[in-house]
């Protein structure tokens, strides 16, 4: 049984770097062919697809994040972790770490997942 546990401070100031780490346990992150991403959603609003590193190594990017998205991996721990910088409270949301099971998942779509982490909540303001 795979599982995600997502981990990180629960309130960032604006302006200030977002940093959460996902520690994967009953499977190897670098396990041919999983995809594994960073996802959030905001109050009120749907899922959004962040960014993915794949089992390779290859990192891919939301377009509308990659400026400020930055994702990275440990391979002897078993974790891999997103940074987002300058945030401002429209960054406010649930953050889900998940394994993607294709390369579908860099193109966004939100229906190619097996397991997710419990959900952490992050909270911009000052």
């Amino acid at each position: 049984q795979v599982q995600l546990q997502e981990s990180g401070p629960g309130l960032v100031k604006p302006s200030q770097t977002l940093s959460l780490t996902c520690t994967v346990s009953g499977g190897s992150i670098t396990t041919d062919y999983y995809y594994w991403s960073w996802i959030r959603q905001p109050p009120g609003k749907g899922l959004e697809w962040m960014g993915a590193i794949a089992y390779s190594g290859s990192i891919y990017y939301s377009p509308s994040l990659k400026s400020r998205t930055s994702i990275s991996r440990d391979t002897s721990k078993n974790q891999f972790t997103l940074q987002l910088s300058s945030v401002t409270p429209e960054d406010t949301a649930v953050y889900y770490c998940a394994r993607g099971l294709s390369g579908a998942v860099v193109a966004g779509t939100l229906d190619e997942y097996d397991y997710w982490g419990q959900g952490t909540q992050v909270t911009v303001s000052s």
